[in-house]
């Protein structure tokens, strides 16, 4: 609803989505007492199991299932509040398709929610929930209806949240429903409860009882209320649960609908700001709310899409994720392509136009989270970035899939092998190309292009459980059933607090649980009561334990448990599940069983390198900054708004990666800069101090960094790489001086001093994914040993150096193919690159002087597959030789390919060297491309070079 300014006849809303958010946060602080938990990122940091954040209650899974670690702050909660960021485009909960079509689904939307963790439960969340609705937001009571669950044969109707209800509300408007409407599960197992649901009729005067749960917009859900007061047990038994929860959902945009008294969520402010920003960008029509055939060019739909979309990815990329080819960043990427084929085919827009809608997405959604409008440049320039790749194939893409269309036959169905083609040689979301069939009157064939993408998953899959499972073939993974186990075996969290000391065995730890793998025992949960070499992989849960647990990208560690019965069991991979660290391995001698004592040996040689490579990455983080973002604000006097944010990292005993956010390659002088800074804190001998402190003190220190969306305990393990200590910090953390150091909260194990890294050498740098680059180093034996191959191979380059004739040419080859294999510093490789450059030039230089006549030159030089190189050898050419075309075939035998480039005068207008190149590779696996004067190929299997020699001279 709304009123009129009367200065200038402007409409003012009575409930802008400012006050629905505020009213309802504020309703259960002020009236009910709760605490206000902020929303958690929408793309989870600690929950592999979703790809976004999907639901209000995913932050507090670890509450429900009774294994939230005692020292976050989160495990005091009794009641919360928050409206929680939600994305469900992907996995089990997916509304990307049908996004555009109606007037209510999204990928992105805000779920408010409160929580009750063990306090009030049916009762209280019922009048909580009326009160708010009909009182607070002033909702007419006649309009609204509640569902309880009906119950079946195994589970008893829900009578009492009827019997509640029918204090508000007649029996008329009291509906039972079946599970799929009315009962919660988090999984096979596990805790689990009925829920009611509120709906609401848009209409009102009627009885609209019969269409509820009917899926239409005008009698829609609102808000659902679950009990979760069971455990479902194996067997499929409900047992009641110990402490009972409440977890409720709100529609943010239906509710602010409801309120503004317009027909759908796309009619809001919080859409209409958006749709006027599409509108000034493309300049299309103004939105008209039409849906189906009465929007026939499918330019509301595509309002509704673009505006959805830009919402999605600016959340999602704002909390860490960006578009890519698999996992969540391939959803972002359907998601933006979407997005960018209707504005482009259905608004008109020119290229570049959905990156310009983000100030206008800040504009409404920055006050409430602030997150986006500090992200906004970055944000900013990664839609740029994937806008401008998806544009350069888009026009390709659409007359490939008009060819496609063409030969379908009289059955109108669209291949999914051809869907799949688009999808991996265009970039093709296969809901792209599904929408496109559509409009074109025909129907996907899903499961066969789902069919060739569940080969790939199954091959990456097996893979990882193959890992966990030591090649057994079982599923080790402790998932809700187990855990939920546990808990209720009333089996206390692992101790892992003595995986910080070094060097120690710890002994007397007792053995709580023994797992042989998930479906492998009769209930299907997996726990035994002993395990011996018969049960192949098998995973120990202990009260203590001296093993690293794979956690914070740092690698388990491995080792061994001996019992007191002479049991021996090889630990060959550790991982941490909620409160439990599972101890991975097969039993080597002896039986092993719950309640025997265990000693744990930890394998500390492999551990050594690995706390070298985890303490010099908080180095380098530090040097990354330093020389990205400090040392050029200092050089301009003007703070940047570019970061340099950690986006992943993972250290073993052989490297140290560490991914970081940046918008483009780094410089070979800033790579030295970065190298250097970090070889100077080893020289320096700085030492490594580790200090466990209160949370909100150690956040106050002035050079902290933490990894956005990350749950921290408190306390919490904070990690500086400092002449100064922790403490010291903590008395006075603003102090400027602490920037100059590196401190981080980290559980990883480290070293005590920079010194034992020995030696730091950066390997590579490259990028990732849109705005995302990766570094590559090594310390300790493997960066001294690469230094040592550096030194020898630069040797050799001197001696080079006097080399004439043919003899330098067959030098070159050798060194070339030397420096492809070297791990070495990538600002060395750099080095030694141009070096072998220069002395190609003078190879070239050598063989103009033995040419003799002809307009076409053709020859074979090896120095790998680098592109780079070779275009730098064509351009000598070029520049020396400016009357004939060169056409060059270089060899990888190691990696049995080759490649053909070749380059021609402007004025020599009767050669395509695009031509002469596919003549030359005719019928041999060739891809590449180019045109008249410059073209370029690489072709698989070096046996056919001659052959590829002798058709370029005939040519």
């Amino acid at each position: 609803m709304s009123t009129t300014n009367a200065e200038d006849d402007t409409p003012v809303l009575e409930w802008p989505m400012e006050k629905v958010r505020d009213t309802f946060k504020n309703y259960f602080v002020e009236q009910h007492g709760h605490v206000f938990w902020p929303s958690s990122p929408c793309v989870p940091v600690d929950d592999p199991t979703l790809l976004f954040t999907n639901a209000g209650m995913n932050q507090y899974k670890p509450l429900f299932l009774g294994t939230c670690d005692p020292n976050l702050e989160m495990s005091k909660l009794t009641r919360a509040v928050n409206s929680q960021k939600c994305i469900r485009a992907g996995g089990k909960h997916n509304d990307l398709d049908d996004v555009g079509k109606d007037v209510y689904h999204h990928t992105f939307f805000e779920m408010l929610g409160n929580w009750s963790f063990g306090d009030y439960f049916k009762a209280g969340a019922i009048d909580m929930a009326w009160q708010c609705l009909t009182v607070t937001f002033g909702l007419d009571p006649e309009r609204l209806y509640a569902t309880y669950f009906a119950g079946d044969e195994l589970t008893p109707v829900d009578e009492e949240a009827r019997q509640l209800w029918l204090r508000y509300l007649p029996d008329d408007r009291v509906l039972p429903f079946d599970a799929r409407d009315n009962f919660w599960e988090m999984g096979a197992t596990g805790p689990c409860g009925p829920c009611t649901e509120i709906h609401y009729d848009r209409i009102g005067g009627r009885d609209a009882s019969k269409l509820v749960n009917a899926d239409l917009p005008d009698v829609m859900e609102i808000w659902n209320v679950v009990f979760i007061q069971y455990n479902r047990e194996a067997d499929g038994s409900l047992r009641p649960l110990p402490a009972q929860h409440v977890d409720t959902g709100m529609g943010f945009e239906r509710l602010t609908s409801i309120l503004q008294n317009v027909d759908s969520n796309y009619d809001t402010d919080i859409f209409i700001p958006l749709f006027t920003a599409i509108q000034n960008i493309t300049g299309a029509r103004p939105y008209a709310k039409k849906v189906g055939k009465e929007d026939p060019e499918y330019i509301d739909m595509a309002y509704r899409v673009v505006a959805d979309h830009i919402r999605t990815l600016c959340f999602a990329i704002t909390d860490g994720a960006v578009p890519s080819n698999d996992g969540r960043g391939y959803v972002l990427r359907r998601v933006l392509r979407r997005a960018v084929r209707y504005g482009r085919q259905n608004l008109g827009a020119e290229l570049g136009f959905f990156a310009k809608l983000v100030p206008a997405f800040v504009d409404v959604m920055g006050s409430a989270f602030p997150e986006v409008v500090e992200k906004q440049e970055y944000v900013t320039g990664i839609i740029q970035e994937e806008e401008e790749s998806f544009s350069r194939t888009l026009d390709k893409g659409l007359q490939k899939f008009n060819e496609l269309a063409e030969k379908v036959g009289a059955d109108q169905i669209f291949s999914g092998a051809d869907a799949h083609f688009l999808y991996t040689s265009m970039g093709f979301p296969v809901d792209l190309t599904e929408l496109m069939a559509e409009e074109k009157g025909m129907t996907l064939n899903k499961e066969e292009f789902e069919a060739k993408m569940q080969e790939e998953h199954d091959i990456s899959q097996a893979a990882h459980l193959a890992k966990m499972a030591g090649g057994s073939g079982k599923d080790m993974r402790l998932v809700a059933e187990q855990t939920s186990y546990l808990v209720g075996q009333n089996i206390s969290a692992t101790d892992d607090a003595a995986k910080y000391v070094w060097h120690e065995e710890l002994a007397d730890c007792v053995v709580k649980a023994c797992f042989i793998g998930r479906n492998e025992t009769e209930d299907m949960i997996g726990f035994v009561g002993s395990i011996s070499p018969e049960s192949s992989a098998v995973g120990i849960v202990l009260d203590k334990s001296s093993f690293y647990a794979e956690a914070g990208g740092q690698v388990y560690d491995v080792g061994t448990l001996t019992s007191s019965t002479g049991a021996v069991v090889k630990i060959t991979n550790v991982q941490a599940y909620g409160q439990f660290v599972l101890h991975l391995g097969e039993v080597a001698s002896g039986t092993l069983s719950v309640g025997d004592t265990v000693k744990c040996s930890v394998d500390y040689v492999r551990r050594a390198p690995i706390a070298s490579n985890h303490t010099m990455t908080h180095v380098l983080n530090h040097a990354l900054r330093e020389v990205l973002i400090k040392r050029p604000e200092k050089e301009s006097g003007k703070t940047s708004t570019l970061t340099v944010d950690q986006k992943g990292s993972l250290v073993d005993e052989t490297k140290l990666r560490f991914d970081f956010s940046w918008s483009g390659q780094l410089t070979p002088e800033q790579l030295a800069e970065v190298e250097k800074l970090c070889m100077d804190r080893i020289v320096n001998a700085v030492p490594v101090d580790a200090y466990v402190a209160p949370l909100g003190d150690a956040q106050q220190i002035s050079s902290l960094r933490a990894v956005f969306g990350e749950k921290y305990p408190d306390p919490v393990r904070v990690v500086a790489v400092s002449d100064h200590a922790v403490p010291e910090m903590l008395a006075n953390p603003q102090d400027s001086q602490w920037n100059e150091y590196s401190v981080e909260f980290c559980g990883g194990t480290h070293l005590t001093n920079t010194k034992e890294a020995e030696a730091f050498v950066l390997l590579a740098e490259e990028g990732i994914a849109k705005g995302i680059r990766r570094i590559t180093a090594i310390t300790t034996g493997e960066a001294k040993k690469a230094i040592a191959l550096a030194n020898e191979f630069e040797s050799k380059l001197t001696a080079a150096e006097v080399v004439q004739g043919d003899d330098l040419e067959s030098t070159v080859k050798q060194l070339s193919a030397e420096l492809d294999g070297l791990d070495i510093a990538a600002v060395k490789k750099m080095q030694f690159r141009e070096q072998l450059a220069t002395m190609t030039k003078q190879v070239l230089a050598y063989k103009k002087q033995k040419l003799a006549g002809g307009s076409k030159v053709v020859m074979r030089f090896d120095f790998g597959v680098e592109g780079k190189v070779a275009k730098s050898v064509m351009t000598a050419f070029g520049k020396q030789v400016k009357d004939k075309a060169l056409l060059l075939v270089t060899a990888d035998p190691e990696a049995d390919r080759f490649m053909v480039i070749a380059g021609a005068p402007k004025a020599m207008k009767d050669l395509n060297c695009k031509a002469w190149i596919e003549a030359a590779t005719d019928g041999l696996d060739a891809k590449g491309g180019g045109k008249p004067d410059s073209a370029q190929y690489q072709v698989s299997g070096v046996e056919a070079v001659d052959t590829v020699l002798e058709k370029a001279r005939k040519f």
